[in-house]
């Protein structure tokens, strides 16, 4: 069904639901599933039709790689080259919101375009319930970029899947607002074992330092590295201490706005409502949109990389 006009099938977070998804995904569907992080768009990693559908939905250039989701270190060494040191952070980690880019198998089996022709893959266990227990019942892999329209904000929700991809896609599973908000961090885990970060985010790992970058091109490495990305679509204004005439402000700490992170100061508050806000403000009859300083410390970096990148144009 992706592509056509037909409304978005709501799918329960249930075992009816999982169920239904996993027949969809199994004849090459898109369903829009929940994860800890943000709701991805998953569809089988092995069909070359199947992962067109994902670019094709999103509007996703083909140069940006895509991020397959397996259960854990076994499913993850059938794809890709597991080094000590990979399988180090994968027992620390995983399941959870930490993404690795890893050798790619030579027989691994997936789509070329899951890759985007890069000799390394993008892998990730989640921790969230559902999505484990899709997972659980596949015999295939399964890749899953965000649920949005490229470039976008993010979703945080099943009714934030539905503002770009209603219609897109065949199915979405409701399973309430995602926990920790942000994407996963993306390590990239080289074969002498050292480390460079190419997505900061709700991993934050000590003594690494992150060497993420904003890249308008095809030399990406892996997912959420191009310069305009999670884009509201209207002008945002970063480091304000009060709204202009015409902006939506969203808050932070002892600065309250139409919509506040965190009256406390939280960063992981203020991370897990991010996506939301921006939604919010996007939706506003505020032209404009500005946002109070977020501390650069803590998961507050990655707030930081998104915001950057929202306010940046696109093009």
């Amino acid at each position: 069904m992706a592509g056509n006009k037909n409304a978005t099938e709501v799918l329960r977070a249930d075992a009816q639901g999982i169920a239904r998804a996993a027949a969809i995904l199994e004849r090459g569907g898109l369903v829009a599933v929940p994860t800890e992080t943000v709701y991805g768009l998953a569809a089988r990693a092995d069909s070359p039709d199947a992962v067109a559908k994902i670019y094709q939905a999103k509007g996703r250039p083909g140069f940006n790689p895509l991020i397959v989701h397996v259960t854990g270190a076994e499913q993850a060494g059938r794809y890709a080259a597991v080094n000590p040191k990979a399988r180090e952070l994968i027992d620390a980690y995983w399941p959870g919101p930490l993404t690795l880019v890893l050798p790619i198998r030579a027989d691994c089996g997936l789509a070329p375009a899951v890759t985007a022709g890069l000799p390394t893959l993008a892998l990730r266990a989640p921790a969230h319930p559902v999505m484990c227990e899709l997972l659980g019942v596949l015999d295939f892999p399964m890749a899953a970029p965000s649920a949005n329209r490229s470039g976008y904000i993010s979703p945080t929700s099943a009714q934030h899947v539905l503002e770009t991809l209603d219609g897109r896609i065949d199915a979405v599973i409701d399973g309430g607002v995602c926990e920790a908000g942000l994407e996963s961090t993306i390590l990239a885990v080289r074969a002498d074992g050292s480390l460079d970060e190419l997505r900061p985010g709700p991993i934050r790992i000590n003594g690494l330092h992150g060497t993420f970058s904003e890249r308008a091109d095809a030399s990406i490495e892996a997912p959420g590295q191009l310069a305009s990305h999670y884009a509201p679509g209207k002008p945002l204004r970063l480091n304000a201490d009060a709204a202009d005439s015409g902006e939506f402000l969203i808050g932070f700490g002892g600065i309250s706005g139409d919509c506040t992170l965190s009256a406390s100061g939280d960063l992981d508050e203020a991370a897990t409502r991010l996506y939301d806000c921006l939604h919010q403000a996007a939706a506003s009859e505020h032209p404009r949109i500005a946002i109070v300083q977020i501390p650069n410390e803590g998961i507050g970096e990655a707030i930081n990389d998104r915001l950057r990148r929202a306010a940046t144009p696109a093009g």
